[in-house]
Order: C-alpha cells, then structure tokens, then sequence
C-alpha cells in the first residue's frame, strides 16, 4: 500500500487518450464523404499473447504478495511486494546503503500515508525475475523499515505500474503461481468476471457499497494493502455511510508508505465487486491529511485480504482486469480486535503500541515487551503470532519477557462486528 501515484491524473471523457478513437470515426467518416470508387476498412489487431514465464510466491499477512526478484547485479536474492497500488517501482533506503547501490537525488516527489517526500532514483536498471529480464526501470528509493518490522523479513523493495504495464499478469493464489504474459489478445478463464477500471498508473474501480445507505464510489484496487477495505474520514462522514452503531469505536494501527498511524476500525455492512458481494467487511477509517485517496474523486482503497479470494488477471494495457472466485473465496473474515501492535526488530517480536483501553491494555501490556511465545508456539514467527491474535475470539495466552523477567500474560480479544 504505497500510493505513489508522483502526478494523479484521472483520465476523463476529455482525456487525450480518449480522444483518439472519436479522431478515428472522423477521418473514416471524411474518407466516405470524398472516396468515390473505394470501399476499405483497416483496423490494426494484437496477436495472440504469448506466456513468457511463471514463479511461485509467497502470500504475508493480509493477503500482501511477495516475490524475490534481483537489481542488476547487486544481490542473489531480495524481497519485493508487487503492489497495484504504486506508481512506479522502488528500491529500500536501508537496502541501497547496505548494498552501496548509487542513487542520483532528483525533485520528484511521492504521497503516502506518512506525508509527501523527495525521492532518489536508482535510472535505467534492470528487474532480474525469474524467466524474465524487464530492462529500463526508474527505481525510486524510499523507507520501508516500518514494512519489515511487520512482517518480520526484510522487504527490499516495491514493483508496481512499472512493471505491470508491460505485461498480462496473472496472479493464482490456489496454487501460489504467478504467470508473465506478452501484450496481445487472451482469452480469460471462464466463470469469472470482467472488470475495466479507470487506469491512470493506478487501477481505479467503482464498488457498490452498503451500510447506512448504498453507494457507488470509486476507489483503488490496491492489491499492496494487507486489509480488506479502508474509506477516509472524510469520506464517510459527507457520504453518511455508516450507521450509528451502539457499540463503541476501536482503534488500531497501520503501516503505510513511510509511516504509521491510527485508524478507526468497524465493518460495513456489504461491498459489491462487479457481481460479487462480501457482507460485514472489517474496515479502517483514517483522517487522509494528505488526500492520498483523492478524495472526492476517490473513498479509498480495496485491499488484498478481500482480493485474495480471487484469481486475478491484470491487463494494463487492454485496461481490464479480470476477477474469478478461487478456494478462499468463502474465507471468513477476521473479527478480533486486539489493540496490539507488534513488530519483528533484531530477531525479537517486540510490543511497539498499545492501544488505551483495548484489550492488550486490559491484559497488561507494555510497549517495549518481548513475545516469547503465543499459544505455546515459541517459533518466533510474527506471521504466526499476527494470525492467532487477529482471528481468535477466545484466551490467547503469551510469554512475555519484561525488563529480563518472563511473565505470562492473558489476553481475550473482542468482536469489531
């Protein structure tokens, strides 16, 4: 979930790319007009797109996809999200030191959920991927220390528009495969549905949701995001949305590009992806002070824990993206609400927030503890430990180490539906 959108330009029914096929009509009409003897047509067609290579991957928490993948020739083998949701394609600043990787500072910046930035590029380097070299890639260089923390390995970078837009990609999460394309005509797999967002470097696709009321709103297909859905504030509040529940407001935290905040957490009542509809979604809310959704022309994003439960195929250049049910589909959503916060940092789970009044503060916890063990499993896996805390409604029993002494600790989480 990165947003680096660097110039947000909505293509319209003005935009020059839309343009061009009433351009086409004209001159056909004017070629009628004053050809007397002639009657042709001419239309240029793709040929057939063609599989170029395949590689498995690996699902984190939240849905959120990881692939390893090479820069030039700096390293054997380096973590990559590949993210809908960015602009380009990045590099970690920590990653670029560790590998003295030269970067040339520049003016441009990127927006995300920590603020707007300058950003270093990494010019015309090459992404090795497994079966396929994509050559004449602008890295741009950013902090993704937050990213590692949670999800307790080193991610080294981002890939998104960049390479995305040059190739069908497929993503099957039944078999954890993913397959590289070439442009051209393709026949999608039956069963499924087709989707044709607004495409700036940013999948954009209109939802119908329902809660206080039923809406349609655009929002970003954002497959970098380890949630299912997430609105801004002040969305939801010109919108009305929401109904009054009785129950009281949770808060959590995210991670985001370059920062970390507090969100509000709730469900909504449905959310409709083309004929598809998900019922008592989990969603955060966020103040957006940097309009990182776009709002109003955006509500905010849908994320990989809903779009996992498809088989997806991404199709940048025939701006379609075709969607179809696969084994998680009917995957339950998780409900419990911890209050928790936990990070992967030198080899130790360590407690980074706790949230007042939530559960984990009821239960005793501490910023600064270390988790020995969650359920007895003393595997020291924060992917292990994320799933029992976020989809338990029972005792969840930790081993903690405090100030050198351990200490059990028992927390019960509660429901946000």
């Amino acid at each position: 979930m990165e947003f680096s959108t660097f110039n947000f330009k909505p293509q319209t029914k003005n935009s020059s790319l839309l343009k061009k096929p009433i351009i086409i009509s004209f001159l056909f009409i004017f070629s009628l007009l004053f050809s007397k003897n002639s009657w042709s047509q001419e239309q240029f067609i793709d040929g057939p797109s063609k599989k170029i290579t395949s590689f498995p991957f690996k699902v984190l928490s939240g849905g959120v996809i990881l692939i390893k993948a090479t820069v030039n020739g700096y390293s054997d083998s380096m973590n990559f999200i590949l993210d809908t949701g960015s602009g380009g394609i990045s590099l970690d600043s920590t990653t670029v030191i560790a590998m003295n990787i030269p970067i040339t500072p520049s003016e441009r910046t990127i927006k995300g959920i920590g603020g707007i930035r300058k950003v270093s590029f990494l010019y015309d380097a090459t992404l090795h991927l497994p079966g396929v070299d994509v050559k004449n890639l602008d890295f741009h260089v950013n902090d993704y220390e937050l990213l590692s923390f949670s999800y307790g390995l080193h991610i080294d970078g981002i890939i998104g528009y960049s390479f995305l837009s040059r190739y069908i990609v497929q993503i099957n999460y039944d078999k954890q495969i993913i397959n590289v394309l070439s442009n051209g005509d393709i026949i999608y797999p039956k069963g499924g549905y087709l989707l044709n967002p607004i495409f700036t470097t940013l999948p954009i696709q209109s939802l119908q949701i329902k809660d206080n009321r039923k809406l349609v709103q655009n929002f970003y297909f954002d497959t970098g995001a380890g949630l299912n859905f997430l609105l801004s504030e002040e969305y939801a509040t010109d919108s009305a949305v929401l109904r009054k529940k009785k129950k009281k407001p949770v808060f959590t935290q995210a991670e985001g590009m370059g920062g970390k905040m507090t969100m509000r957490l709730t469900t909504i009542k449905e959310v409709r992806i083309g004929p598809y509809r998900f019922r008592n979604v989990p969603t955060l809310f966020f103040k957006d002070e940097n309009n990182v959704t776009n709002y109003p022309y955006l509500g905010g994003l849908i994320g990989n824990d809903l779009l996992r439960r498809f088989n997806v195929t991404l199709n940048y250049h025939k701006r379609e993206i075709h969607i179809i049910p696969n084994a998680h589909f009917r995957d339950l959503f998780d409900y419990a609400y911890s209050g928790l916060s936990i990070y992967y940092i030198d080899e130790k789970i360590e407690v980074d927030d706790v949230v007042p009044n939530s559960p984990a503060d009821k239960a005793g916890f501490k910023k600064g503890d270390v988790i020995l063990s969650v359920n007895n499993d003393f595997s020291n896996n924060i992917q292990a430990y994320k799933n029992v805390i976020q989809s338990s409604l029972q005792k969840i029993r930790f081993l903690i180490l405090r100030d050198g002494v351990p200490e059990v600790i028992t927390m019960k989480t509660v429901s946000i539906f």
